[in-house]
């Protein structure tokens, strides 16, 4: 660790190998507290780059559990997360919204950590209960189109940087690395980021992945479509500033999409939009999000098309049933 600390005092930055070995090391518990919180320090104090982030990404991988999905065709949608919003929970809910519309999703997430109640949280009060048996997830995909990974049963090493990362108490690298070890490693992905430097980090780590992306913001600090102001979207072949008024759906304001102050605010929200007693506001922001998503997974379709139906999706009860399939089964 000396030598990588010296290299970062120096105005150097790691190779996508070091901080690889870096992430090994820390998983065998090669350094102490002290040392890993001063790395972390260091590449904070000038921004992570895009080896940075995929070496340590890597090392999660390599040191984590595997799902072998590779005979599915399915998509993640996930926000970094860290934007202080405290929305309700949009991508879950999207997530299952394009399940309805016949898409299969592989979505990975965790429980709270700047909101009031995380995907995991979510899914917990309604009684799921979290499983890495491949035969489960696989029966979970079958059955109601979607899976779900929660990540500290995957990312092994997460869990050895995080007593630093909450002495700490501020983002660090690792708090953009959640939504980068999916463990099925999903052949499509719409993952949200706080604001323009986090997009073009996200989009420069995809082009170096491969996979079929889509990298959103929203111009006014949400990590999702929030509907309250534009947003862009960076993917494979494109890039595109859209408004709400484009997507058909209007503007709406932030109260719109508070989560509320306790996860069972947050839940009731949830479960709000997918019966259909939701305010239009809250349904039009989830439509968004699945809508967008769609268009990752399919992309021949143009956007009018994904939000007609990532509407009939959720207006038809389809999304409804997948949820409540996947509870039974995961419970």
């Amino acid at each position: 660790m000396k030598k990588y600390l010296l290299k970062l005092i120096e105005g150097d930055t790691l190779t996508r190998e070091e901080t690889h070995e870096i992430m090994i090391g820390i998983t065998k518990e090669a350094y102490n507290d002290n040392q890993i919180a001063a790395l972390l320090m260091a590449i904070q104090s000038r921004g992570v780059t895009v080896d940075e982030i995929l070496g340590f990404r890597d090392g999660l991988l390599d040191t984590g559990k595997y799902i072998d999905l590779e005979d599915y065709d399915t998509l993640d949608i996930v926000g970094t997360g860290g934007d202080g919003k405290n929305t309700f929970n949009i991508s879950t809910c999207a997530c299952f919204v394009v399940a309805g519309a016949g898409y299969k999703v592989t979505k990975h997430g965790n429980g709270s950590s700047s909101s009031v109640c995380g995907a995991s949280n979510v899914l917990q009060l309604h009684g799921v209960k979290f499983t890495d048996d491949e035969r489960i997830l696989r029966r979970s995909l079958d059955e109601a189109g979607i899976c779900y990974f929660h990540a500290p049963l995957f990312a092994y090493g997460m869990k050895y940087v995080g007593p630093t990362r909450k002495a700490l108490g501020i983002p660090t690298c690792f708090n953009l690395l959640g939504p980068l070890v999916n463990p099925c490693h999903p052949k499509n992905s719409l993952h949200g980021t706080a604001n323009q430097s986090q997009l073009r980090l996200y989009t420069s780590i995809h082009q170096k992945i491969g996979d079929n992306y889509g990298v959103i913001t929203s111009y006014d600090g949400y990590d999702e479509i929030s509907l309250t102001s534009g947003f862009k979207i960076t993917c494979r072949n494109f890039e595109k500033v859209y408004t709400p008024v484009e997507l058909g759906l209007g503007y709406v304001k932030p109260n719109d999409i508070y989560g509320g102050n306790s996860a069972e605010e947050a839940m009731k929200i949830f479960d709000s939009v997918l019966d259909g007693s939701s305010s239009q506001a809250q349904r039009n922001v989830i439509i968004a999000n699945a809508a967008c998503g769609i268009g990752i997974i399919d992309p021949n379709k143009s956007i009018s098309e994904t939000v007609e139906i990532a509407r009939e999706s959720l207006e038809s009860g389809k999304a409804l049933a997948c949820f409540k399939k996947f509870v039974e089964i995961n419970s």
